[in-house]
C-alpha cells in the first residue's frame, strides 16, 4: 500500500546547531555570480533503511536518538570549515545580500512519521516530502535540517539551504564532508570561501549578448492577472513535483537517436533534454508558440583553465593550483544559457536535429570567457539586481524550462555510519513560471537516472502518457531490486 499524503510528522525537538569552535565575526560578500540568484531554498533528502548492527562491533546499535546525536555532533565539527552555513544572510545600504558570519547556528529539528520507508509515496514528493519531510528555512538563515524517525526503524534526513549561498556543487561538497566527519573520516575538500577569484575585469568587457540571458528586476513587466475566467486552465498551468527513473538502456537509446554520422556524438545529457525538449513542446496550444529550454552550466571548470603565456611548466603549475582553488570553491558559479525554437519545428523534426539545437546553444557558455563576461555583466547593472530570463518566462509565452545536471550528485557517499542512502534526492519547487528538472544518478550506481521534475500538471500528464516507456514513476520496488 503506497502512502499519500495521509501519514502525520510529529515534531520532537527543535534546536540550534552551531560550530563546535567560536568564530571571529566577520561578513562575506556576495560574488557578481551569487547576486544572479534569488531568495529561493533548495530542498535535498536521503532515506535510509533501519541500521542493522555492524559486523565489526555487534554491541554497535542505531537507534534514532543515537543517529541524531551523530548527525548533529558531525554537523558541529562541519560548520568550523563550513561557517557559512551557520551565518545569517542581511541586506547593506544599496540591497544587496552580504552574508553575516556570526556562527548563529543551523536549524535543527527532530520529528516522527507515523509511515515505513517501503510506503512512502517517492514518486510525488507533493504529497509526502513538501512541508512534512523537509523543514522550512528561516527566513534569515543559511541552512535547516530535519531528521524524521520513520515507522519502521528507518530514517529521513533532509536540508534546505539558501541557494544564494550554495549552489548545487557547493551542498554536494558540504553533504560529504558532513559524512566523511561522521564516520570519523578527514575531510577529503576543504571548501574556499575566496571570493576574488570571481572579481570582475578592470576595465570591465560588456557583452551585450547577456542581454538576451538575463535581465535587471527593474526592467521586468509587471506579472499578468490569474486566470480567473478559467480554473481549468490555471489548474493545467499549475506547476506539480514528481519523481521518476529512467533506465540505463533507454539513456543508451536516447544517445543513439540524438546522434548523427554528420554532427558528431552527443551527451547523455543533451540527448535526454532534447527529448524532454519535444514532449513538453507537445503540450503547447498552438503551433506557432516559442518553447524555451535552458541547461544550467556549472563554471567551475572553464574559470580553472589558465589563459597564462609562456613558459609551459609555469602555466602547467598556475592551471595546477587554479583547478584545486576553483575545485573547492563554495558559493555560486553558474550560468543558464538557454535556446527557443517553434513548437511545430520542435514536435515534427527528429530527436538529432533538436539534440543540434541543445548543442549549439550550450557551445557558447561553456567556456571561460562566457563567464569572465557574465561577472562583468552584473557588475556593470549593479546595484540593480537581475535574474535569469528563462526563470520568469511566462507560460502565457510558451512552455519553458530549465535542466540542471545532478551527475555529481554524491548519494552514495551520504553515508554517516549507518549504511549507504536507499534513496536520494533533491527537492526543488523553484516558484519560478518556467519549470525545473534535474536528472541524477541511481543509487544503485547501475547507470540508471533519478529524474526530478517541476512541471506544469499538463506536461507531467503528457510526458506519462506519451514517454511512459522512458519515464517510470519512482517506487520502492525499483530501490529494493536494484539495491
Amino acid at each position: 500500500m503506497v502512502a499519500k499524503g495521509d501519514f502525520t510528522v510529529t515534531v520532537s525537538k527543535k534546536e540550534v546547531v552551531a560550530a563546535v569552535l567560536p568564530l571571529q565575526e566577520h561578513w562575506l560578500p556576495q560574488s557578481n555570480l551569487d547576486l544572479l540568484l534569488p531568495a529561493i531554498d533548495v530542498g535535498v533528502f536521503f532515506c535510509y533503511k533501519k541500521p542493522a548492527a555492524a559486523a565489526d562491533n555487534i554491541n554497535k546499535s542505531f537507534g534514532f536518538g543515537s543517529m541524531v546525536d551523530v548527525l548533529k555532533k558531525a554537523m558541529a565539527e562541519a560548520l568550523v570549515s563550513y561557517y557559512a552555513l551557520a551565518g545569517e544572510v542581511v541586506y547593506n545600504d544599496v540591497g544587496e545580500p552580504e552574508l553575516l558570519c556570526n556562527n548563529r547556528g543551523v536549524d535543527f529539528v527532530e520529528a516522527y512519521a507515523n509511515v515505513e520507508l517501503k510506503d512512502l509515496n517517492l514518486y510525488n514528493p507533493d504529497d509526502t516530502i513538501e512541508g512534512k519531510l523537509v523543514a522550512k528555512k528561516k527566513k534569515n538563515g543559511v541552512l535547516s535540517v530535519q531528521a524524521t524517525e520513520l515507522k519502521c526503524g528507518g530514517i529521513v534526513v533532509a536540508c534546505t539551504f539558501d541557494h544564494r549561498i550554495a549552489d548545487a556543487y557547493s551542498t554536494d561538497m558540504f553533504l560529504v564532508s558532513w559524512a566523511e566527519i561522521a564516520q570519523s573520516k578527514p575531510i577529503s575538500v576543504m571548501p574556499s570561501f575566496r571570493r576574488s577569484m570571481l572579481n570582475p575585469r578592470r576595465p570591465l568587457c560588456i557583452d551585450h549578448e547577456f542581454d538576451n540571458m538575463y535581465v535587471p528586476i527593474s526592467s521586468l513587466p509587471p506579472p499578468p492577472p490569474p486566470p480567473h475566467n478559467n480554473p481549468q486552465e490555471a489548474n493545467c498551468n499549475k506547476l506539480v513535483s514528481r519523481i521518476y527513473y529512467i533506465k540505463s538502456e533507454q539513456l543508451n537509446e536516447l544517445q543513439l537517436l540524438a546522434t548523427t554520422g554528420s554532427t558528431g556524438r552527443r551527451t547523455k545529457l543533451e540527448s535526454f533534454s532534447a527529448f524532454l525538449w519535444k514532449m513538453v513542446a507537445r503540450s503547447a496550444n498552438d503551433g506557432m508558440m516559442i518553447s524555451k529550454m535552458g541547461i544550467v552550466v556549472d563554471g567551475r571548470t572553464r574559470l580553472s583553465i589558465s589563459s597564462n603565456k609562456g613558459d609551459n611548466n609555469n602555466n602547467n603549475f598556475n592551471k595546477s593550483i587554479s583547478c584545486m582553488a576553483m575545485g573547492s570553491y563554495f558559493g555560486n558559479v553558474l550560468s543558464i544559457p538557454f535556446g527557443g525554437q517553434n513548437v511545430k519545428e520542435l514536435v515534427e523534426k527528429p530527436l538529432s536535429w533538436v539534440a543540434t539545437q541543445v548543442h549549439n546553444f550550450l557551445e557558447n557558455a561553456v567556456t571561460k570567457d562566457h563567464f569572465l563576461g557574465l561577472i562583468d555583466w552584473v557588475e556593470a547593472h549593479k546595484p540593480d539586481p537581475a535574474l535569469a530570463k528563462i526563470y520568469c518566462t511566462p507560460s502565457s509565452d510558451g512552455p519553458a524550462f530549465v535542466v540542471s545536471s545532478g551527475q555529481r550528485f554524491p548519494v552514495s557517499k551520504v553515508d554517516f555510519g549507518w549504511g549507504k542512502p536507499a534513496f536520494g534526492s533533491y527537492h526543488f519547487p523553484w516558484g519560478g513560471d518556467a519549470g525545473y528538472v534535474m536528472p541524477m544518478p541511481s543509487p544503485a550506481g547501475n547507470g540508471d537516472w533519478v529524474v526530478y521534475m517541476h512541471l506544469s500538471e499538463k506536461q507531467v500528464d503528457l510526458i506519462e502518457t506519451q514517454a511512459s516507456n522512458v519515464f517510470k514513476p519512482m517506487a520502492f520496488d525499483y530501490l529494493i531490486s536494484g539495491i
